[in-house]
């Protein structure tokens, strides 16, 4: 295969189909990776809000998505955590795993955060058998500083997480 031509684009609310509809597959084919069930995501509202420290980035091949991740500011409404920020629902179909596509994601949304001048660390949360991930992550200086046993229950099954930091702008 030749030179893959991935872009990365922000995502808008109004684009709310498309991200549904492409995560929705990451949600049935990679449940165990993910803290929201298929059923979660039905009803719910476009998880961030087109804005500087709420965004959402998707990969496109060729103008297929094949990727996305979400960043939001943690602190939002509460002065106290206004100084961090999170990276959730990273996500890239199995089909395009391999490509780069990811670190790609993860380094423009990097990027972006650091330009937001009051944002010290970018916080994330990992099924903590998920060691795909957690090397990637590390590969961007994300750290784990704590974990938390059964953090999920699914089918009878439970999951522990790692929770992962990336200090910036401090």
């Amino acid at each position: 295969m030749g030179i893959i031509d991935i872009k990365i684009f922000e995502i808008k609310s109004d684009e709310k189909d498309l991200y549904k509809a492409f995560l929705s597959i990451g949600l049935v084919e990679d449940e165990e990776n993910f803290r929201i069930t298929l059923n979660d995501d039905l009803n719910s509202s476009f998880p961030t809000k087109d804005k500087e420290d709420s965004f959402t980035l998707g990969a496109f091949i060729e103008h297929q998505l094949v990727g996305v991740v979400s960043f939001e500011r943690d602190g939002s409404n509460r002065e106290k955590l206004q100084h961090k920020g999170i990276l959730f629902r990273m996500y890239v179909s199995k089909d395009f795993r391999g490509l780069g596509i990811a670190k790609k994601l993860i380094q423009e949304l990097i990027d972006k955060v650091i330009r937001i001048k009051d944002i010290e660390q970018i916080n994330l949360t990992v099924i903590s058998n998920n060691k795909n991930a957690k090397v990637l992550y590390e590969k961007f200086n994300f750290v784990t500083f704590g974990s938390e046993e059964n953090a999920i229950k699914w089918k009878n099954k439970y999951f522990s997480e790692d929770q992962m930091v990336l200090k910036i702008n401090s």
